[in-house]
Order: structure tokens, then sequence, then C-alpha cells
């Protein structure tokens, strides 16, 4: 594994990840150990990328490719070098030609053991945690490599974190919640009414967020210890 994206990702991008989300996960056995294998989870903030670079033992991270459009993360020589080397992007050109194969680098990506990160939105959202339509990118490498497990997760939170559009993000506890891994249906419709339906099922089981850091509640009184009592009402009564 490149020494410098591993560094990246132990010591800067995964302390980071837990102090503005706090990275609850929530169904961690389902993520894949090994590649070829795909994860497919919704997109609101350039966090997410994040999140699903540090939930992943150290071990694991070489193998970790997130797909993302050449045209934003590689549009100069430093964000180019930043997004290949540090964070490991699987380049992708959304204003390819019709004969263009514009999947051929998460394939390759595929071929070569690697875990892909795809976002079947395409782009991110707007943040109010609703599922824009799937695209076919995702059953299009699924088809590819049909014995690979596609992981649906959903990341709760992560859109009010740094929204689409922000440049500063607020700490705010996130939940990544991975659902059980699904496998080519051989139908591209059944295929991603299958991925949709268990991305709205992860959904709607995700806790209520909230902002951090949180005032934690004071401690219930020790044993033999008294609990604070109401102050009494002043006496009446002259002596």
């Amino acid at each position: 594994m490149n020494l410098a994206r591993l560094a990246f990702l132990t010591l800067l991008a995964r302390p980071l990840a837990m102090f503005l989300t706090g990275a609850d996960v929530v169904g961690r056995e389902h993520l894949p150990k090994a590649g070829p294998a795909i994860i497919a989870a919704n997109h609101t903030s350039h966090v997410d990328t994040l999140l699903l670079l540090t939930i992943f033992p150290a071990r694991q991270m070489g193998r970790l490719r997130p797909v993302a459009a050449a045209d934003y993360f590689l549009r100069g020589p430093l964000i180019g070098w930043f997004s290949r080397t540090l964070v490991g992007i699987v380049p992708v050109v959304r204003t390819g030609g019709v004969h263009e194969d514009v999947l051929a680098p998460a394939r390759q990506a595929l071929l070569d053991g690697d875990i892909v990160i795809i976002f079947p939105e395409g782009t991110r959202g707007p943040g109010n945690d609703e599922l824009a339509p799937l695209k076919s990118g995702v059953a299009r490498l699924a088809a590819a490599f049909p014995d690979a497990p596609v992981t649906p997760v959903w990341l709760e939170g992560a859109g009010r974190v740094l929204p689409k559009g922000a440049f500063l993000p607020a700490p705010m506890n996130c939940t990544v919640l991975v659902g059980e891994p699904i496998r080519w249906t051989g139908e591209k419709t059944v295929f991603l009414e299958a991925l949709r339906a268990s991305l709205e099922s992860l959904r709607k089981s995700a806790p209520p967020q909230r902002w951090l850091p949180e005032r934690p509640a004071d401690p219930p009184p020790t044993s033999g210890e008294a609990a604070p009592s109401a102050p009494s009402a002043p006496s009446s009564r002259h002596s």
C-alpha cells in the first residue's frame, strides 16, 4: 500500500472523521473483508467519502477505491495529486462520448481485487435525506462482476456536517448503517429496485441525529451519597 496514503487515512482522515461525525457504525459485520466488492452508498456531502474510507480497518484501506468525477477531482495538478495519491479515487469522466467506456477504470479496480465505493445517485443530493433515482452504473459494474457482493450503506447526517455548497463543516453525530450484501440478479431493473429498497430500509432505521459535542448528563449519586434536594422554603416563624 502507498505509505503516504496509509498515513493520511489513519493519522489525519480517521481522527478528522471521528471529530466531525462521531462515526457510529451499525452493521459493521456486513462490510466486505476483501475485493472484488462494491459499496453502494447515498451521497449528500464530501464527508461521505471520508466516512467510508475510515470505517474500515487499516489493513483494508489500500484496497478502498472511491469512484469520483474526473472533472471535479482532477481539475488541477494539486487536487489531482491529492485525489489520486491520498484519497485513491477511481476517476470517471462524466462528459464522455456515447461510445466511451466511462466505467472502465472502476472495472479495472474490481479486476485488481479492490473494494470500489460508488454513489449510485451520481451526484450529491440536497441533504434532505431523500434518495434520488439510482443511475445504472452500479448495475453495470455488478453485471460485469456477478460474484462481487454489493453492500448498501446509508450515511445519516453527513449532509448536515458539510452540505452541498458549504465550505466549513459543523460537527454533528452521524451514523453509518450497513445492510446485508445483495447480488446481481441478471436484470438491471430488478437489481436497482432491490438496492433502492435496501437503502430505503436502512434510512428508515437511522436514529435521530444530534450536534456535537453534546453536554453529558449529570452522573447519578454514588452509593451512600444523598441526591441533591431542592432548597426548602424560608420559614415564616419568628424567634
